[in-house]
């Protein structure tokens, strides 16, 4: 498994600062959040889009997805929807990236069918394009959907090879899903896997990874037993809490453990 972490521990950072964080600390790639408060995002210019592509290709990073704030769940017209992820699949492209990360957010749909129904809708006409351009659209387990059962009733429907899933492994947790039962769900559809750490169901400040609760040594251990070798990334969501530590000196701590975890299910 490879190992990336997420801008979303590092807000506002410029590209040039991440790239060193992730040479100097031994991760393959980055997953970038795609918000205009951020130095990446879908209103770069074609030149801009270049420039960033040519920074990760002489760090010999990867860009190892778009992480796009999409509710592919939620009520309203289809069009603007499927105009945003289509947005972050050409930006995805343009920047060498396998993946586009979108929400469920269908918490204010009329009913779990209707939500099911719309986002099943829409990720199948946003495939389209994401299959024209090589990217591939992932849903997170996240809000509304925060299963892995709850994930596949859209993906299920859908049934296109460009529409996958994104594991979150603290949404799956705090729906009470064991991983055997997640990645049993999610297996088909799996894109990459979100690791983090949290305090406790009640404080999801995040922690230095294997300093909580999340069940980061059985979910590894579940991958690596049924042979996946994709992705791992550490989302660690200092955007929201301000006085997490900063994620610039756990990062080497973090690799570290993951690579025990990787070791014990070798």
């Amino acid at each position: 498994m490879r190992l990336a972490f997420s801008t979303l521990g590092v807000p506002g950072l410029p590209l040039s600062e991440v790239l060193r964080l992730a040479v100097t600390h031994g991760y393959h790639g980055v997953e970038l959040r795609a918000h205009p408060e951020e130095p990446v995002h879908p209103g770069l210019s074609p030149d801009q889009r270049a420039d960033v592509a040519a920074e990760f290709k002489a760090a010999g990073i990867e860009v190892l997805g778009v992480a796009g704030y999409a509710r592919v769940a939620a009520p309203g017209d289809d069009e603007p929807v499927i105009e945003e992820i289509r947005g972050l699949v050409s930006l995805a492209r343009d920047l060498g990236a396998p993946f586009v990360r979108v929400f469920p957010g269908g918490a204010d749909a009329s009913s779990p069918a209707e939500a099911d129904a719309v986002a099943a809708r829409r990720l199948g006409t946003a495939a389209e394009h994401a299959a024209d351009l090589g990217v591939r659209i992932l849903l997170e387990t996240h809000d509304s959907h925060r299963s892995g059962a709850d994930a596949i009733r859209i993906l299920g429907p859908v049934g296109h090879r460009q529409v996958g899933a994104l594991w979150d492994v603290m949404h799956t947790w705090l729906s009470g899903e064991q991983p055997q039962e997640t990645y049993a769900a999610l297996s088909p559809y799996l894109g990459y896997v979100q690791v983090k750490d949290i305090a406790s169901a009640e404080d999801t400040t995040p922690l230095a990874l294997g300093a909580g609760v999340l069940p980061l040594a059985e979910c590894v251990e579940v991958l690596a037993r049924h042979g996946w070798d994709g992705w791992l990334c550490w989302e660690y969501e200092k955007r929201w809490y301000e006085n997490a530590e900063p994620l610039a000196g756990l990062l080497s701590g973090g690799r570290e453990h993951l690579g025990r975890l990787l070791n014990d299910s070798a």
